[in-house]
């Protein structure tokens, strides 16, 4: 956690509140959860990719989730808004948790969305047991893959589910891209797809599946850096051109992770046995 800030896509969450207001929404006003979700989501594709987990996990207003890694909220929120089911979201930083639930609030979202602050791997198991477990693009941060899956395998109903979008190693890494991904991504550690798979069956899932998403997520990056480079100046103008600076940094070097093709990127899922 104490490095955590060395990664630029988290050094300035408040951001998001320039955005918002940018559009036209006064500062504390309430909001619906489709006003801010082009903002609120940090991982790739959005709102589909939760789509995904919706249909995967066959998510309904019974169910009650754990999120793992949840940001400023955008995939709590949207899941709550769309299938009324009830969400845990698990984020490790003050700053994020914070902005989290003060804008789940502001979309009248809090009776179905409970924020909590700390770290996954000291979440209590007598906290409830969850139908099922998501998280987009956060577990990368976590090494200790053992201590987790036990983790998520014990807050779980019998036959409860997980679903990740997640980072994992292809090929060798360079001593270049290791130190982007240490340095600028908190990634210190990434499983290949086999090492992956052994993890989660070794802590008690069945059932893996792993879908490839290398090609959708290059495409994805590369998209998004020249959005933002055709949007610069705005951007510059709302947060200033420093953080620009760090956000087109941080995006380069992801869009370079890829084209070197040994950065992957897969969806999970597999059931507690």
């Amino acid at each position: 956690m104490s490095d955590i800030k060395r990664m630029k896509l988290y050094r300035h969450p408040e951001r998001v509140y320039n955005e918002i207001n940018a559009v036209g929404h006064e500062e504390d006003a309430l909001l619906k959860e489709k006003d801010i979700r082009s903002f609120d989501q940090y991982h790739y594709l959005g709102t589909d990719a939760v789509d995904d987990a919706i249909d995967c996990l066959k998510i309904g207003p019974q169910d009650r989730l754990v999120e793992i890694g949840s940001g400023l909220g955008g995939p709590a929120r949207y899941l709550a808004e769309k299938t009324g089911c009830h969400v845990t979201a698990v984020e490790i930083q003050p700053d994020l948790n914070q902005i989290a639930s003060s804008l789940t609030k502001r979309c009248g979202l809090s009776g179905l969305v409970e924020h909590s602050c700390g770290d996954i791997l000291e979440f209590p198991e007598d906290s409830g047991n969850f139908d099922g477990a998501v998280s987009w693009l956060a577990i990368l941060h976590i090494p200790n893959r053992s201590i987790l899956f036990k983790k998520c395998r014990n807050i779980l109903k019998p036959a409860g589910k997980i679903f990740i979008e997640d980072y994992y190693k292809l090929g060798e890494f360079s001593p270049r891209e290791v130190e982007i991904l240490c340095e600028d991504v908190q990634c210190p550690y990434l499983p290949t797809a086999q090492e992956y798979r052994r993890q989660l069956m070794e802590n008690g899932f069945t059932d893996v599946e792993f879908e490839d998403k290398t090609e959708c997520w290059s495409d994805f990056v590369r998209e998004r850096l020249e959005k933002f480079i055709e949007n610069r100046d705005r951007y510059a103008k709302l947060n200033g051109n420093e953080i620009a600076d760090e956000m087109e940094d941080f995006y380069k070097k992801i869009l370079q992770l890829f084209r070197k093709g040994n950065l992957g990127g897969a969806r999970i899922t597999a059931v507690k046995g």
